[in-house]
């Protein structure tokens, strides 16, 4: 099932292209905010209910819980009884409305209630189209979660990731949500890999439409691209230094599959070899730092996670629980190493403590793949296997709290998500 460490041409499994995506939240977390969020006032009869999506955004995250109340729309202007909502055990509440402006423009304004303390904690306003209104209403949910949790929301941020159907592959991105999807590349030949530069508007992957593995850097607005890595045999696996400068990829060039960085910013730079391995050493990335490269390598019999600096020296190994440990991707807090473990022959998403060296599996699925972690280190997105078909899923560290993201007749796969700002 790894298509990185056993090689890109195996990635041959079937999955068909959705733009729409139905979100099932499952758990629940030991501790939970609850919040109320009541229908905007205005934005009835529209076909995106910010208030609809925020609540999905909240509950996603594990944070927060939905208090269900009163299903008057409520707008910011108008102070609420907050006695009353904090009887039926909401500790915040949000209101707000959507007014039409002009031809197809919108002003969204939203309002945060402290119904525990009885304060009037702020709001924005968003002058938008309608349609932006998913992209505003996400905009709102991390306002919220940033003004109850002291910590920056996720929920503007893009995915990408990959699906097939029939002979035809296509890389996407979309919401967070998984909502919005747009093809940003569509190929007859595989396209894996996909990986979001710092800046967010830049996506590194991996194309065999010259009938070889080459990366490519794609800029996601414009939709233009250029060619980075086609050197001699295979050119895979990219991964973003965290300034955006540098390119950790895995090449074949010299012989066997070894770790290289180049500069990401120079048409035509080397590459420089940055470990030497007799065995297969792939699926580099980067510490939050920039100092340092966690990789994948067979190099003790098996396949483990190792760590090496930038600038060279001697491997050392990160993983020793289990003998098949792959796909390593490093909170953007540096705290935690998600990868895939296989136990007993299923292959399970599995969280380490790097101060403590502590890991545990977090899922009860057998097929997971594909770790990324959201840029404020509090959820995992990962593509599965759920009743027989594949799916990406979002989970909490603890893995708590789970969504599922599924498209409505296909396949997911390779999830990456994006950095804060996009």
């Amino acid at each position: 099932m790894n298509k990185l460490f056993l090689g890109c041409i195996a990635w041959l499994l079937a999955c068909t292209a959705q733009a729409q995506f139905r979100v099932e939240v499952s758990g629940t977390g030991l501790t939970q905010f609850p919040i109320a969020v009541a229908a905007f006032k205005g934005n009835e009869g529209m076909t995106q209910r910010i208030a609809a999506i925020v609540q999905a955004d909240l509950e996603r995250s594990g944070q927060f819980r939905n208090v269900e109340g009163n299903a008057a729309a409520l707008d910011e202007n108008t102070r609420p009884e907050l006695a009353s909502w904090r009887k039926q055990g909401a500790d915040a509440l949000l209101t707000g409305s959507v007014t039409r402006v002009a031809e197809d423009r919108y002003e969204v304004r939203f309002r945060l209630w402290d119904t525990v303390r009885s304060q009037d904690l702020g709001g924005q306003s968003h002058a938008v189209s309608a349609g932006e209104m998913r992209r505003v209403a996400h905009k709102i949910a991390d306002a919220v979660y940033e003004k109850l949790t002291g910590e920056k929301g996720v929920f503007a941020t893009r995915i990408a990731y990959i699906t097939k159907s029939a002979a035809v592959y296509n890389l996407w991105v979309a919401d967070a949500d998984g909502e919005g999807a747009q093809s940003a590349l569509r190929s007859t030949e595989p396209i894996i890999s996909p990986s979001w530069a710092p800046n967010g508007n830049q996506l590194a992957y991996v194309s065999f439409e010259s009938r070889k593995p080459v990366v490519y850097v794609h800029d996601v607005d414009s939709g233009k691209r250029r060619l980075v890595a086609n050197f001699k045999g295979s050119n895979s696996a990219p991964s973003w230094s965290p300034d955006g400068k540098t390119l950790a990829l895995t090449l074949s060039r010299d012989g066997g599959s070894q770790i290289y960085l180049m500069d990401a910013t120079q048409p035509g730079a080397e590459a420089r070899r940055l470990a030497a391995s007799s065995g297969i050493d792939t699926e580099p990335t980067f510490s939050p730092d920039g100092q340092t490269v966690y990789f994948v390598s067979d190099r003790g019999g098996s396949p483990q996670i190792y760590k090496v600096a930038v600038t060279g020296g001697n491997p050392e190994r990160v993983t020793f629980g289990g003998s098949y440990n792959i796909s390593p991707a490093v909170s953007p807090d540096g705290r935690s190493l998600a990868y895939i473990s296989r136990v007993a022959g299923a292959f399970k998403l599995h969280v380490m403590d790097l101060a403590s060296g502590q890991a545990q599996a977090i899922t009860d699925t057998s097929a997971d793949e594909n770790p990324s972690f959201a840029p404020n280190s509090r959820m995992i997105i990962y593509a599965t296997q759920q009743q027989g078909r594949e799916a990406l899923m979002t989970s909490t560290l603890d893995g708590r709290v789970k969504a599922r993201l599924a498209g409505q007749s296909g396949d997911l796969r390779e999830p990456d998500w994006g950095p804060l700002g996009k």
